[in-house]
């Protein structure tokens, strides 16, 4: 059995690393800029902030499944393929931006208004207040939720083995599924199990760490 779980488990890993890089990189400014943009903050664009919202919410509308099949044109263009690991990243990627830029908007919206104006009274540039002030003080709830993405992630690489994306879903619904193996599929659930926990406690721990070092 470990021939078959040992390169499902690091093509879902793979999967999941890639597309949270992605996540990261497209997602947090996405959500800051859907903060900084909002009514009475730094950068105030009321139409601007309409249609991010507008387009976030929509795309969070569609279920993964959906979402995989309804970009299968896009994935090609991107990879060359709808099948294997590369192919399942970018509809990974295009479902976890909005929820992850959802996430870092909450977070940041946590930070104390206070602390913004008192920045803002000292003359500091809005690029400066998000980076000097924003962030770091909204670091561990973006800690916190950037593990609750990763985990998502993890979730949607299991149901992109539905169209051969790899990983463990693929190898459940190909072995423990289509062959009947009770084996194989309880296998995977618990190398699932066993991974969110992981994932979590990680998230926890580093967020914990982050406000102990804060208060001292």
């Amino acid at each position: 059995m470990m021939h078959l779980l040992l390169p499902a488990t690091l093509e879902t890993l793979y999967m999941v690393s890639i597309a949270t890089v992605f996540t990261l990189l497209f997602g947090l400014p996405l959500g800051i800029v859907l903060v900084i943009t909002s009514k009475g903050h730094l950068l105030e664009r009321p139409k601007l902030n309409a249609v991010l919202s507008y387009v976030v919410n929509m795309a969070r509308s569609l279920p993964f499944i959906i979402l995989m099949i309804f970009v299968i044109p896009f994935t090609r263009l991107i990879v060359g393929s709808s099948i294997g690991t590369n192919a399942a990243i970018v509809p990974l990627v295009i479902a976890a931006i909005p929820f992850y830029a959802r996430v870092v908007e909450s977070a940041i919206h946590e930070v104390d208004g206070g602390v913004i104006e008192a920045a803002t009274a000292m003359g500091a540039r809005p690029s400066a207040i998000i980076r000097q002030v924003l962030i770091p003080e909204a670091l561990p709830s973006l800690v916190l939720g950037t593990t609750i993405t990763i985990i998502n992630l993890l979730g949607y690489s299991a149901m992109a083995g539905t169209i051969g994306g790899g990983g463990i879903g693929d190898l459940a619904i190909r072995y423990g599924y289509h062959r009947f193996n009770t084996e194989i599929m309880f296998a995977t659930i618990v190398l699932l199990i066993v991974l969110v926990q992981l994932i979590q406690a990680s998230g926890n721990l580093i967020a914990s760490q982050i406000l102990k070092n804060r208060r001292r």
